[in-house]
């Protein structure tokens, strides 16, 4: 794990919004790393691609792709390269998040080449089952996020607390090394302290904070939630 990146973790996911890209990448970074300065809770941030490399240079704390391709450099028009967004500047990448999706051997093959390269892997599950399937792979971060719930502001740690805490089960009994976080309709401090006091060591959020009216003060609140 990155030195700038302990649990209890935030990560936003910035997707492909236009709150969070180009410029507004830039401020919506900002300000994350203002809430990182203020309370010490680890921040990190998944812009676009085109958005890594000015982010990166615009603060301090973690950032990561949405995704690589399960390839090494070649012919691959259009592909994802690992290396391309550790030159970027990127400390690692989501992987398999239910918005790219992917087959348990290109998750395996992707986990191997971000451990190969130095980067941190961070794999989205939607099922205990699955999380446990991809903990015997060694990422280093699982996030557990049913994809009905994701954006509907309903957390999966308030309506299916069951899949959190079965997930945190079945996945420490493989693998005791890997992060756990919650993800899906997370979009209160409560919400977040709800996720951390069912096993979890950090929260995944989009929407939440992209697209509040007030992302500092909400990113601020979640930090504040990690410390109840």
């Amino acid at each position: 794990m990155s030195e700038k990146l302990q649990t209890p973790m935030i990560i936003v996911n910035f997707k492909t919004y236009l709150e969070a890209t180009g410029r507004r990448a830039v401020e919506l970074a900002k300000k994350a790393e203002k809430v990182r300065n203020e309370t010490k809770v680890s921040i990190g941030l998944a812009p676009q691609f085109a958005d890594i490399a000015t982010v990166v240079k615009a603060v301090t704390i973690p950032v990561f792709a949405q995704h690589v391709d399960p390839i090494k450099s070649g012919s691959f028009t259009g592909h994802v390269l690992a290396e391309s967004v550790k030159e970027a500047g990127a400390v690692g990448t989501l992987i398999n998040h239910s918005e790219r999706q992917l087959r348990l051997s290109d998750i395996s093959e992707i986990v191997n080449r971000t451990r190969e390269l130095g980067l941190i892997s961070l794999v989205c599950a939607n099922t205990p089952n699955i999380s446990a399937a991809v903990a015997a792979l060694k990422p280093d971060i699982i996030a557990i996020e049913p994809p009905e719930l994701i954006g509907t502001g309903i957390p999966v740690s308030k309506a299916k607390p069951e899949v959190v805490t079965g997930t945190v089960k079945l996945v420490k009994e493989i693998n005791n090394k890997v992060a756990i976080l919650c993800g899906a309709g997370i979009s209160r401090g409560d919400d977040v302290a709800t996720a951390l006091k069912l096993g979890t060591e950090g929260v995944l959020v989009a929407s939440g904070i992209v697209k509040a009216k007030d992302p500092y003060s909400v990113l601020r609140e979640f930090a504040e939630a990690t410390k109840r």
